[in-house]
């Protein structure tokens, strides 16, 4: 397949809503996480099944010692890709997670610490390549926009006309301009967006 720099980029780069997870504990609390699955099918959805398609095997696997006799779980990946028969140079990625952990109660030892990190890894690799990359941009794990506190009600045509995107490659472009430039975005967002913009999309349907 002929690809531009950007091809892939612009192909990976949207987070449906079903594929966001918002956090609602820790320090993290009120940010936005990227559901490991859809990776997953991104990535067989371009390059093919795993193992003949894409691949990502672990290069190193550690635990180290953390503060107040905490440990973490440290995993090293690299990311291959093949694109018409050729495979890609390595594209790593290294995640982590808790293995000994300090909580209320004690000390609580995770089973599920490397394949914690391993996720993370891939998801450190994926990145590269623009994967998620609006969520990134914007509202994620490691920005601490609340997407709850932009909602606004929308009760008539003008209101829906005149209100704008808060994220994507049209950010700060309105549901109007949008319907009338970029219909194909308009479909979209109709089909993935959340409930206000349905809505503001809905009150310009009336009227046609």
């Amino acid at each position: 397949m002929a690809e531009t720099n950007l091809s892939i980029y612009e192909k990976i780069k949207t987070v449906p809503e079903k594929a966001q997870k918002k956090i609602t504990g820790g320090r993290l609390n009120g940010m936005t996480d990227i559901k490991p699955m859809w990776r997953i099918e991104k990535l067989t959805e371009l390059f093919g099944i795993c193992g003949f398609g894409w691949k990502a095997p672990i290069t190193n696997k550690e635990i180290i010692e953390g503060a107040n006799g905490e440990k973490i779980a440290i995993v090293d990946i690299d990311l291959y890709i093949n694109i018409d028969g050729k495979w890609s140079e390595p594209i790593q990625g290294t995640g982590g997670s808790s293995f000994i952990a300090k909580e209320q109660k004690g000390l609580y030892t995770s089973d599920e610490c490397f394949k914690m990190a391993y996720t993370d890894a891939l998801s450190v690799a994926c990145k590269s390549l623009g994967m998620g990359a609006d969520v990134y941009w914007g509202d994620s794990k490691y920005s601490n926009n609340n997407k709850e506190d932009n909602k606004e009600e929308i009760t008539n045509k003008e209101q829906a006309e005149n209100y704008k995107l808060t994220f994507g490659k049209y950010t700060g472009k309105t549901i109007k301009e949008i319907v009338e430039t970029q219909k194909d975005y308009a479909n979209w967002l109709y089909n993935n967006g959340d409930e206000t913009i349905k809505k503001c999309l809905n009150f310009m349907l009336e009227e046609k």
